[in-house]
Formats: C-alpha cells, sequence, structure tokens
C-alpha cells in the first residue's frame, strides 16, 4: 500500500477510528488540539460519538461511562490535562474498564510551555491516582509506530480491562511523516459480559464500581489486580535494540530521544566509537530483563540514558541494569532538546573520553 503523509495528532485519530474507536471525549489543550479536531469532523461518519467536553474531568467521567457500557472509547490530552484526569483513571483502574487514553506531551511542571518534553513519564508509569493500581504505557517513536500501535492498545485495553496510555511528547504528535495503513486483524477477543447494557429481565444487573466497605473484600480485590499485572509483566513487554554486536556505548531512550540518540550513535561510529540504541516500546511493563541482558555484554562499557526530561525514565534503567555497569544520563527539560551531538559527547564522556 502506498504511503500518504500525515501530521502526528491527526494519525492518532485516524488509527483510532480504524481500530474501532467509536466513542471520544476530550477537550483542546496544545500540543494535541489536532487529535479532538480530526475527530470532531470524522467520527460521525463512522457512526460514532464525539463530545467535547466541558473540562478534562468531565471527559475522563464520560469515558469512564461509556466503557462502562461497552463501547469502545479514547480521550486525549497534555500534560496539565492529563493530571486533571487522574482521578477517574484510578476510578477505571479500580473498576476494570477498559480505554485509551493518549498523552501527547509537553513541558512543565505546572502550566510549563507548549513545547515538547517527557516529563510525565513518572505520572504513567507509577500512578497519578490514588491507590495500587497501573496502567499499560506504549512509547511510540514515530508516527508510523503510533498507527500500527493503535489497534494493539485498544486489544490490550479489552483483554486485561485496563486502560491503556500512549505516551509521547509533542513533537511526535506535531511532526509530519508518510505512513503506510496496514490492516490490522483485531484480537479474538471475549464478549464484555460484565459491561452494562441493560438486562432485557434474563439476568442480575451488572455493576461497575470502585467501592468497597468491607476492608477484606478491597485487600481482595487488590489482590486479584495484582495478579492481572503480574500476567502484563510476563505477557506485555516490548522493546527494541539495534547495532548490539561489539558497542561500546548502550544508549537507551524512548519517543523522539531514541530518535536522537540513533543519530548520536551514527556521530560516535565516524569517530570508530560503537554504539547501541535500547529502546522500551513499552514503559511499563518495564522490560528490565532485556536491558539486563543487553548492558551485561563485555563490550558494554557505558549506558547512557537520553530523555527530555531532569531524568525520570532513568531510575528505571538504573533497576535493569542492576549495577553491571555504570548508567550516566543526559536530557533536557522544558520544551528544549538534547542535540545529537550533545548526545554523542555524553556518551564520550561516560567513556572518559
Amino acid at each position: 500500500m502506498a504511503k500518504e503523509l500525515w501530521k502526528g495528532n491527526e494519525a492518532i485519530a485516524e488509527a483510532a477510528i480504524r481500530a474501532g474507536c467509536r466513542c471520544y471525549f476530550g477537550y483542546p489543550i496544545t500540543p494535541q488540539s489536532e487529535v479532538p479536531e480530526y475527530m470532531a469532523l470524522h467520527m460521525e461518519k463512522t457512526g460514532g460519538v464525539f463530545l467535547q467536553s466541558e473540562s478534562e474531568i468531565a471527559a475522563i467521567n464520560m469515558v469512564y461511562g461509556a466503557s462502562g457500557a461497552g463501547a469502545r472509547v479514547m480521550t486525549s490530552s497534555s500534560s496539565p490535562g492529563i493530571s486533571l484526569k487522574q482521578e477517574g483513571i484510578s476510578y477505571m483502574c479500580g473498576a476494570e474498564l477498559p480505554a485509551v487514553i493518549v498523552n501527547v506531551m509537553r513541558g512543565g511542571p505546572g502550566l510549563g510551555t507548549i513545547q515538547p518534553a517527557q516529563g510525565d513519564y513518572f505520572q504513567a508509569t507509577r500512578g497519578g491516582g490514588n491507590g495500587d493500581y497501573r496502567l499499560i504505557v506504549l512509547a511510540p517513536a514515530t508516527i508510523q509506530e503510533v498507527v500500527d500501535l493503535m489497534q494493539e492498545a485498544f486489544d490490550l485495553a479489552d483483554q486485561y480491562r485496563i486502560p491503556v496510555m500512549m505516551l509521547l511528547d509533542g513533537m511526535i504528535g506535531q511532526m509530519m511523516e508518510p505512513v503506510e495503513w496496514r490492516h490490522t486483524p483485531a484480537s479474538d477477543l471475549p464478549e464484555k459480559t460484565w459491561a452494562t447494557t441493560g438486562t432485557k429481565g434474563k439476568r442480575p444487573p451488572n455493576i461497575i464500581n470502585s467501592l468497597f466497605i468491607d476492608p477484606d473484600a478491597c485487600n481482595e480485590h487488590n489482590r486479584r489486580l495484582e495478579k492481572k499485572y503480574q500476567r502484563i509483566i510476563e505477557n506485555e513487554q516490548r522493546y527494541d535494540i539495534s547495532d548490539q554486536e561489539d558497542a561500546e556505548v548502550l544508549f537507551v531512550a524512548y519517543g523522539t530521544p531514541a530518535r536522537l540518540a540513533r543519530a548520536a550513535a551514527r556521530l560516535l561510529g565516524e569517530e570508530g566509537i560503537k554504539a547501541s540504541v535500547f529502546r522500551p516500546i513499552a514503559v511499563w511493563p518495564y522490560p528490565y530483563d532485556a536491558l539486563h541482558e543487553a548492558s551485561s555484554q563485555e563490550s558494554v562499557k557505558a549506558v547512557v540514558t537520553v530523555e527530555m526530561s531532569t531524568g525520570q525514565m532513568v531510575d528505571d534503567v538504573k533497576i535493569g541494569v542492576n549495577g553491571v555497569k555504570p548508567v550516566s544520563f543526559i536530557g533536557q527539560a522544558g520544551g528544549v532538546i538534547p542535540t545529537p551531538r550533545e548526545v554523542a559527547q555524553a556518551a564520550k564522556k561516560a567513556l572518559g573520553r
């Protein structure tokens, strides 16, 4: 199939529609406003529902309701807006409701800047709401990967009854790249017998709820959720690694910084220094074991984490490397993007050159 030139945010929306999303609730915020704009124009054509809510808080609660009724539903926002959704996301995890949540990250903290950043990593992977819960978090590095992962995001949400977050920086949302629209067959998923679709007098009513008055019942619910999260850890780790043979430097990066790291690796190669790039595609569950194996390679002398933040994923990198090699960090925050040459220089410093 021929490739087409797409803007990242518009490709997100089109991919969601093609993946069967039939309800979208959201509120505009830069740098993701093209997502609701596209949904407003195209969702009705598929028989779906688009509604611009009065706030991000309203949007996530609309998502809760639509998901509880069995719909394939999505919302999107950018960093401060995602912060406003955190209570609803926790409720959805507690009630085991599937949905896709897109965060096109901008600089922070607070209102910050509209420029691209990766300062929401902790919020996405550690949970910004209350309680013991997790999200599956996918972190595409190209617009093609955004498109390819969208069907999978909805399928994972339905399979595990869990919200799935697509975590990408604003650069990916705003840039344009060629995209090939491939047919991705939907997974063979069970019927949503738990959804509140009406009893028709044939069964007891389903109840969607995250409230447990009895502490033993709440504890049992948390234990069951934890078993589900363990299954996700076992089955849903995703990563990519390039040019591993004889690499002295192992870059670890996700999203746009992974592209910067690949460019830095080429610059180092011109100086006779071989570098590899380890890229988590899912940042939860994080591929700790695969990273440990990559960093344990005898030729690797230094692990360098590259981020558009003051350093968040580096904590997971240190857990994965587990002391077998030194870990250093290069990053910029607040919408400033490190250059490939700065990244290459950080690698040389880590090697003592």
